[in-house]
Formats: C-alpha cells, sequence, structure tokens
C-alpha cells in the first residue's frame, strides 16, 4: 500500500543534493517508492516530483500533468515514473512560463525554459524509452530534472521581479 510521503522544503541539503543512479529499477525498494511518489504527487495536485522531493537521493521523478488547481491548463498525461533520466537535446527556443514547486510552496517563478526537449529514461520495468516533449511537458521534465541534479526553479530565474506569490498567481488567472 502507497504512503504519502514528506516533501523537502527548501533549505534542506537533499534539495541541492546530486541524486544517485538507479542500478536496479525492479528492486521492491525502487518499486515501492514509485508507488508511494505517484500517491503522494495525485495528493498535493503536483505535476511532478522529484525522489529527491521526498528524501531519497535517487534520479526518479515522476511527470504527471493533469489539470488542477495548481495548473488549471496543463495538458492531461498519464503518470509516468522516469528512471535515470537524460536530456539528449534541447531546443535553442527558449520560452518563459510560471512554475511552482512542492518544495518551495507560496512562490511561483517565470522561469526561461526549452520548448522541446529529447529525451531518455528506463520505465519502472526496466524498459530504455527516447521521446520528445513540447510545452508544459517539456517544462515539468526540465524542472525535475534538474531536482535530480541539486537545482531549484529559483536557481533559474532571470530576475526577482520574476516572483509572484502563489496567492496573486492564482488571483490574476495567468495560464500554465
Amino acid at each position: 500500500m502507497p504512503i504519502l510521503r514528506q516533501i523537502a522544503q527548501l533549505g534542506h541539503p537533499i534539495l541541492r543534493q546530486e541524486a544517485l543512479t538507479v542500478h536496479d529499477p525492479l528492486n521492491p525498494l525502487v518499486q515501492s517508492l514509485i508507488d508511494d511518489m505517484m500517491a503522494t504527487v495525485a495528493e498535493v495536485n503536483g505535476v511532478g516530483i522529484a525522489a529527491t522531493q521526498v528524501y531519497e537521493p535517487l534520479r526518479i521523478f515522476i511527470v504527471a500533468s493533469r489539470p488542477g488547481i495548481r495548473y488549471p491548463h496543463a495538458p492531461v498525461m498519464e503518470p509516468t515514473a522516469m528512471l535515470n533520466p537524460e536530456l539528449i537535446w534541447l531546443s535553442d527556443q527558449k520560452e518563459k512560463g510560471w512554475e511552482g514547486c512542492l518544495s518551495i510552496p507560496g512562490i511561483r517563478g517565470f522561469v526561461p525554459r526549452s520548448k522541446k526537449v529529447g529525451i531518455k529514461y528506463l520505465t519502472r520495468s526496466g524498459v530504455l524509452q527516447e521521446n520528445e516533449f513540447s510545452d508544459f511537458i517539456a517544462r515539468i521534465f526540465q524542472h525535475e530534472f534538474d531536482h535530480l541534479n541539486g537545482i531549484v526553479f529559483l536557481d533559474r530565474i532571470e530576475n526577482n521581479r520574476d516572483l509572484i506569490s502563489e496567492k496573486e498567481y492564482l488571483r490574476i488567472g495567468t495560464s500554465a
């Protein structure tokens, strides 16, 4: 039975740590962690979560885009566990978009990201997948990938004026 994990908050050292490679995707502890992360990201209305955010220094994250209170215009995507993800390429075309983070509650930032990415990762069953993502899904991938490298979205902000409160973000109705 999956458990809801506590989420590390900004300032905790695990958020600045580089995550470790998963050597055995089928290990029951890895599978249990993935189940817990899936349950946790759904419970907190997130669109993604990295293992480091639940105090596990492993190269795993979940991309789980769907419309919700935090991102009302998010596209629907089946929640997907990505193990040992890699960025193969990033498009030169960048776009700024609003991001929040479960580890940095109450703040949104207008973050520049590549509009498209080419990626590869292992599925939870250990199968190598290659894919291309664009727009919001590419943004989620890059955000979660950063977590595995000890980077948070605040590190990507170009100007402090690109930060607003979550309450203001919701008030002005900014699209995802």
